[in-house]
C-alpha cells in the first residue's frame, strides 16, 4: 500500500545546535535560498522550490528466508519535472527517511539543470541495513518494493538509479519487476543496468571521473596542474576510486585514500591501482597500506586537493577547523555542511559543489537513457568522451558565473541552476 505525503507548508530557518549535522533538506533549502538572493527569479518560483512535487511512503512487506514476513518502509520524493522526468537515486540504507529523500531529491534537480540535462529531481528507497539481507531477501525487497512504486515511476515519468546499498543487480530487478507488470520490457525505466541488458558503459566509473575532470580542471584554474599537485580522497568506493585512480593516471600524487577501516597514507604518492575499492574488496584500506591515518586525520591533511567522497555532513562546524586542503571538491552528496562551507569560504577556500563535481552519474544516465529510448547502444569510448564534453561545458558555464560577481563556486553552480528552472517555470505558468 502507499500514500502520497502533502509537501510541508513551512520552512524551517533555524540553525542546528552547534556541533549537529544539519538534515539533507535543511542543508538543500539554506542552499536554495541563498542562491535566490544572487539570481533574479521570481519569488513565487523559488517559494515553489522549496517543496517537492509530491513524496510517495510505501510499506514493503518481503518474506525472509526463514518464513517470518517483515514489514519495510519506503519513500519515493520527486522533487521538480519542469523540464523533463524526474531522476534520481534508490538507497537500501537504515537512515533513508522522508526528508532526507526531499533534499536529495532538490539537489538532484539542480544537478540536472547545471549540467543541462533534461530531468528533474528524484530520490527514495528503502529503509534498511542491505547487510542484513541475503541475496534472495535483496531480491524480494526490490521487486516488491518496485511494486509498490510502479504508478509513480516509468521511463517518461520517473527514472531511478542505483544509490548507496544497491547496484547493477538491483536495477536488473527493478527493471524486471516493471517490465512483468507491463507485459514488455521496458529498459528505460531505470538506467545503471548492466549493458547486456540495456545499461551503458562507462555508468559504474561516471560520477567517479566527473570528479576527477573537475578537479583537473579547477586545480588549473587556480594555477595547480595535476602533475604537481597533491590530493587526499575520502570514501574509496565507486566515486572515491574511480576518481582517485583517474587524477593518478594523469599525473597528480595522491597521498591518500580511505574507507570505514581507515586511510592508506603515503606523502610521496600511492599506488591507488593496487588497493582494493570497496567494490573489489570491501572494508580493504588498511589492510593493504603500510603507513595508515584515520578519516579525521585524513581530513586534515595538508594537500592541494580534498575529495570528501564518502558520506554527507563529513565537514562540520566542528572539524571544519582541521581541514588545511587549498581546494576541496565536493566527490560525496552533500559532505560539507552549510556553516562549514561559510567557514571555509571565509577561509578563502574554494568549494567545487557536488551539483557539479560528481554530475557524471546522471549525465551518463541520460546516456543511457537516450540509447534505451532509441535501441542503440553506445562504445565506452564515446560515452567518455561525450562525458568530457558535457562535464567541461557545465564548468564553463560555472566557471563565467564565478568570475561574473564575488560569489563562491557553489553559488555559481545554483545560480547556473536556478535560472534555468526558473526560465521554464516562467515560460510553461503555472496550473490552472
Amino acid at each position: 500500500m502507499s500514500s502520497d505525503t502533502p509537501a510541508q507548508s513551512t520552512v524551517d530557518s533555524t540553525e542546528p545546535p552547534a556541533g549537529e549535522s544539519e538534515s539533507a533538506l535543511a542543508t538543500a533549502r539554506r542552499q536554495l535560498t541563498r542562491a535566490a538572493s544572487l539570481v533574479d527569479v521570481d519569488p513565487n518560483v523559488v517559494e515553489r522550490f522549496l517543496h517537492p512535487d509530491a513524496v510517495h511512503e510505501v510499506t514493503v512487506p518481503i518474506e525472509r528466508d526463514d518464513g517470518s514476513v517483515e514489514v519495510f518502509r519506503g519513500f519515493r520524493a520527486q522533487h521538480d519535472s519542469v523540464r523533463g522526468p524526474y531522476k534520481g537515486g534508490i538507497r537500501f540504507h537504515p537512515e533513508v527517511s522522508r526528508e532526507e529523500s526531499i533534499g536529495l531529491a532538490m539537489w538532484m534537480t539542480w544537478k540536472c539543470a547545471v549540467m543541462d540535462i533534461p530531468f528533474g529531481g528524484a530520490k527514495g528507497g528503502v529503509v534498511v541495513d542491505p547487510k542484513q539481507l541475503s541475496d534472495d531477501e535483496r531480491e524480494r525487497l526490490t521487486r516488491r518494493f518496485t511494486d509498490e512504486i510502479r504508478n509513480v515511476i516509468g521511463p517518461t515519468t520517473d527514472i531511478p538509479a542505483p544509490d548507496m546499498g544497491t547496484d547493477a543487480e538491483t536495477m536488473s530487478w527493478m527493471m524486471d519487476a516493471y517490465s512483468m507488470q507491463e507485459a514488455e520490457t521496458i529498459p528505460g525505466v531505470v538506467t545503471g543496468k548492466p549493458p547486456v541488458i540495456g545499461g551503458s558503459e562507462g555508468r559504474a566509473e561516471a560520477p567517479g571521473r566527473s570528479v576527477a575532470i573537475v578537479t583537473r580542471e579547477v586545480a588549473e584554474y587556480y594555477d595547480t596542474p595535476l602533475s604537481e599537485a597533491t590530493v587526499a580522497v575520502q570514501g574509496f568506493g565507486s566515486v572515491g576510486a574511480n576518481a582517485a585512480r583517474l587524477l593518478d593516471d594523469w599525473g597528480a600524487s595522491v597521498v591518500a585514500v580511505s574507507d570505514v577501516t581507515g586511510a592508506a597514507y603515503d606523502p610521496d604518492g600511492l599506488d591507488t591501482r593496487s588497493i582494493p575499492s570497496h567494490e573489489e574488496r570491501p572494508e580493504a584500506v588498511a589492510a593493504h597500506a603500510d603507513r595508515t591515518v584515520t578519516n579525521d586525520e585524513l581530513l586534515g591533511l595538508d594537500v592541494d586537493v580534498l575529495v570528501p567522497a564518502a558520506v554527507g555532513n563529513a565537514i562540520t562546524e566542528a572539524n571544519v577547523s582541521d581541514v588545511r586542503a587549498d581546494i576541496v571538491v565536493e566527490g560525496a552528496n552533500g559532505p560539507v555542511s552549510f556553516a562549514a562551507d561559510e567557514i571555509l569560504a571565509d577561509r578563502g577556500v574554494p568549494v567545487v559543489p557536488d551539483i557539479l563535481a560528481n554530475a557524471g552519474g546522471v549525465t551518463v544516465s541520460y546516456f543511457e537513457w537516450l540509447q534505451d529510448i532509441n535501441r542503440r547502444s553506445w562504445s565506452a569510448e564515446r560515452v567518455n568522451e561525450e562525458l568530457e564534453t558535457e562535464m567541461l561545458a557545465a564548468f564553463e558555464a560555472v566557471t563565467d558565473e564565478f568570475e561574473a560577481g564575488d560569489v563562491t563556486w557553489r553559488d555559481a553552480a545554483y545560480a547556473v541552476a536556478l535560472s534555468r528552472i526558473a526560465e521554464a517555470h516562467e515560460a510553461r505558468g503555472l496550473w490552472p
